[in-house]
C-alpha cells in the first residue's frame, strides 16, 4: 500500500483497538477530508465481531468456482430471455390495440402463435430467473465472499453495458421518429416498453454492482 493508505490503515486499527465505533471513525476521517470509499475499504479489512482486538478479514481475492459460473450463466440467460419475450409480448398486444392503418398487412403479422410462444417462454424463463436470483442472494448472505466472484462481476457489467446501449438506441430512435414526424402512439408505446424493461434491469444491476464494490 502507498504511504497514505498505510497511515489510514494504522489509524483505523488503533482507533478500533481503543474502542471507537465504526461510525465515530467514519465521521472523524470524513471531517479530515478522507474519501468515503477509502474509509469504507479500510474499515472493511476488519470483521464486525465481538472481540477485544480488531479481527482482520481474509485477504481479498477473486472468488471463482465452476458451480457459480454455471449458476450465473443460467441466471443471466434466463434474465435475457425473460426481458426479450416480455417486450415481444407487449409489442404484440400494442399491435393488436393500435393496428397500422397505413399497412394493414404489416400490422397483422402478430399472431396467436407469437403470443403463445412469448407466454410459454416467460412461464419457463422468468420463474427460473427468480429462483436463481433468490438462491444466489441467499448464498451471498451466508457467504459475502461470493460477491467477489469474477463471473458475477463480469456478467453484471456486461448486462449493464447491454442495457445502457439499448436505452441509448431507444433514445436515438425516439429522436429520429420525432424529427421525421412519425412519432405515433404505437411507436411511442413500443419505445416506452423497451425503455422501461431495459431501464429497470440497468438500475437493479447498477445497484448490485455498487453493492459488490463496497462490500468487497
Amino acid at each position: 500500500m502507498a504511504g497514505t493508505e498505510q497511515e489510514l490503515a494504522a489509524f483505523v486499527r488503533e482507533a478500533l483497538q481503543r474502542g471507537a465505533s465504526r461510525d465515530e471513525i467514519d465521521r472523524a476521517l470524513a471531517s479530515a477530508g478522507w474519501p468515503a470509499k477509502d474509509v469504507a475499504e479500510a474499515l472493511a479489512h476488519y470483521a464486525e465481531v465481538d472481540f477485544p482486538l480488531p479481527v482482520p478479514r481474509p485477504p481479498t481475492r477473486s472468488y471463482l468456482s465452476a458451480r457459480d459460473a454455471f449458476l450465473y450463466l443460467v441466471l443471466f440467460t434466463a434474465l435475457g430471455l425473460s426481458a426479450y419475450y416480455l417486450g415481444n409480448l407487449i409489442f404484440q398486444l400494442i399491435n393488436m390495440a393500435f393496428p397500422d392503418a397505413a399497412s394493414p398487412a404489416a400490422s397483422g403479422r402478430w399472431s396467436d402463435d407469437r403470443i403463445r410462444w412469448a407466454v410459454a417462454m416467460l412461464i419457463v424463463s422468468f420463474p427460473l430467473y427468480l429462483y436463481l436470483a433468490y438462491k444466489t442472494e441467499r448464498e451471498i448472505a451466508a457467504d459475502p465472499q461470493k460477491l467477489r466472484s469474477g463471473v458475477r462481476k463480469w456478467l453484471t457489467y456486461i448486462t449493464l453495458f447491454v442495457a445502457s446501449m439499448i436505452i441509448l438506441g431507444d433514445l436515438v430512435v425516439l429522436v429520429d421518429r420525432f424529427l421525421a414526424g412519425e412519432l405515433t402512439i404505437r411507436i411511442g408505446l413500443k419505445i416506452l416498453t423497451v425503455a422501461v424493461i431495459s431501464g429497470a434491469i440497468f438500475l437493479y444491476y447498477l445497484r448490485s454492482a455498487s453493492r459488490g464494490e463496497v462490500e468487497t
